[in-house]
C-alpha cells in the first residue's frame, strides 16, 4: 500500500509537491529501501518538521528533493513538483541552477560543509555569483557583509576575511545559515541545524530562522531528531520511521492528540516542562528495524506493543483523522479491531 498523504486544496498548485517518492541504496548484500513511498506538500511560508530516530530516512529524503545523492542511492519511483514542475524532469544544468539558488540546505556539519582553504567572503559571495552571474564582484561582497549581518555575527568586516578554522562552530553554522539565504531561496532544508550547537546558541539560531521565514515567506523543511525543536519552530510535522511517513499533522495534532505507536513513543521519551511533577521517561524498547530484510508489513511492528497479525503482515494505509492529520496503523482500522 502507498504512503501517499491527501494534502492541498483541490485545483492550488502548492510550492513543493512530493509524491510516492522513493529512494534505495543497493549494496552488495541487497536493496535497502532508505525512503518508501513518501508523499507531502509545502507551502509558501510553511515550515515543516521531519522528525524520527536516526536511519529513518530523513536525510535521504532531503537529499533526493536536492539532487545530491551519492552512489549507490538511486530514486527509484515518484515525483518532486516545484513550483508545478518535476525536478526529476530536469537536466543536470536546470537542477543545479535551483539547486542553492530557489531551493538551499543547511547541512549537519558546517565544519564540514565550509571549503577550509577558501575565506568566508570568497565562499559567500561565490555561491551568489554562481547563481546570478550578472553579479559584480564588489556587489557580491557587499551582500555577503549584508547577510552576515543579518545572521548576527559580530564584526563582519573581519569575519569575511577569516578562514572557517579561525571561527567556532555557532559562527559557522550562522555563515552556513548565511550561505544558504543569500540567494534569496523560496524553500530552506535545515537537516539537523542544531545538533553540534549549546543550548543557548541553538535558541539564537532558531529564532534566527524564523525571523528571516516571517521577512521573506520562506518556505522550511526542518529535519530533526528533537520534538523540542519541531515544537518551537514548525507549523506541521511528517513522524517518520523504517523510511515511511507513519504519521503527519499540525503541531497541536501530534502533540496533543498523536495516534501512531511510535508518534506515541517519541513523545512519552521526551522530559516535558509543563509538568508539575517530574515524570519518569519511557524508552521506546527494541532495536531500530533492519532495512536489508524489513518485514512486508508496518515497519514499527517488531517494537510496537499493540502489535497485531495483521501488521506484520501487510502495510496500513494512511487513515485520515481530521482536516490535515493523518496516521498509517491498523490500530485505527476497523479491519484492524
Amino acid at each position: 500500500m502507498s504512503d501517499q498523504i491527501p494534502s492541498g486544496q483541490p485545483g492550488g498548485k502548492k510550492l513543493l509537491e512530493v509524491d510516492k517518492l522513493q529512494v534505495s541504496f543497493f549494496t552488495q548484500v541487497g536493496e535497502v529501501k532508505a525512503v518508501d513511498r513518501i508523499s507531502y506538500t509545502l507551502d509558501y511560508g510553511e515550515v515543516m518538521g521531519i522528525v524520527g530516530e536516526s536511519g529513518s530516512g530523513k536525510s535521504v529524503e532531503a537529499f533526493a528533493l536536492m539532487g545530491i545523492l551519492d552512489e549507490p542511492g538511486r530514486i527509484v519511483g515518484g515525483k518532486v513538483l516545484f513550483q508545478g514542475q518535476n525536478i526529476f524532469d530536469l537536466s543536470p544544468l536546470e537542477l543545479e541552477q535551483i539547486r542553492g539558488g530557489r531551493i538551499s540546505m543547511i547541512f549537519q556539519n558546517p565544519m564540514d560543509s565550509l571549503n577550509p582553504v577558501y575565506t568566508v567572503g570568497n565562499q559567500l559571495s561565490g555561491v551568489l555569483r554562481k547563481h546570478k552571474p550578472e553579479t559584480s564582484a564588489a556587489e557580491a561582497m557587499e551582500k555577503s557583509l549584508e547577510m552576515l549581518r543579518l545572521v548576527g555575527i559580530t564584526n563582519p568586516e573581519r569575519r569575511l576575511k577569516q578562514y572557517p578554522f579561525e571561527l567556532s562552530g555557532g559562527m559557522c553554522q550562522r555563515v552556513m545559515i548565511a550561505m544558504s539565504l543569500i540567494c534569496d531561496p523560496q524553500i530552506l532544508i535545515a537537516d539537523e541545524p542544531t545538533t553540534a550547537l549549546d543550548v543557548t546558541i541553538q535558541a539564537q539560531i532558531l529564532e534566527l530562522m524564523k525571523a528571516v521565514k516571517e521577512r521573506t515567506n520562506m518556505a522550511i523543511i526542518f529535519i530533526t531528531h528533537n520534538l523540542a525543536v519541531i515544537a518551537e519552530i514548525c507549523d506541521k510535522v511528517s513522524v517518520m520511521y523504517g523510511g515511511h511517513i507513519v504519521e503527519q499533522g499540525s503541531v497541536d495534532d501530534i502533540f496533543y492528540n498523536a495516534s501512531h505507536p511510535y508518534t506515541k513513543g517519541l513523545l512519552r521519551s521526551m522530559p516535558r516542562l509543563d509538568e508539575e511533577k517530574a515524570e519518569r521517561l519511557i524508552p521506546i524498547e527494541g532495536t531500530p528495524i533492519n532495512m536489508l530484510e524489513p518485514n512486508p508489513g508496518c515497519p514499527f511492528a517488531p517494537r510496537c506493543e499493540s502489535c497485531m497479525r495483521i501488521c506484520v503482515k501487510e502495510i496500513p494505509h494512511p487513515l485520515s483523522l481530521g482536516e490535515s492529520h493523518h496516521a498509517s496503523c491498523w490500530l485505527l482500522h476497523k479491519e484492524g479491531a
